[in-house]
């Protein structure tokens, strides 16, 4: 199993311990990138692949842990769009 395999697992089993880099990492792999909106973007981050598909999330702050609700959103988001199948 690879790192991306492993981490992907990690992400689908909502734990309370994900960091901002692992979703980053993950989404990467799905081809997203954070769009830039200038200086004061905040803490809202928005995250998009080449079909044009926009996940918006809080980065996590003071901390760097992402929130359960967030996770949840992520997954829906990628199973809705075919990136990951609904076992």
């Amino acid at each position: 199993m690879s790192k991306f395999e492993k981490l992907l697992e990690r992400l689908l089993s909502v734990p309370s311990d994900f960091t901002w880099e692992e979703l980053v990492k993950v989404l990467a792999q799905f081809g997203y990138e954070e769009l830039k909106k200038g200086k004061t973007g905040g803490s809202r981050r928005r995250l998009a692949d080449e079909k044009k598909n926009v996940i918006t999330l809080h980065k996590p702050h003071p901390g760097n842990i992402v929130k359960t609700y967030a996770l949840k959103q992520v997954i829906a988001h990628l199973k809705e769009k075919g990136y990951i199948k609904d076992e």
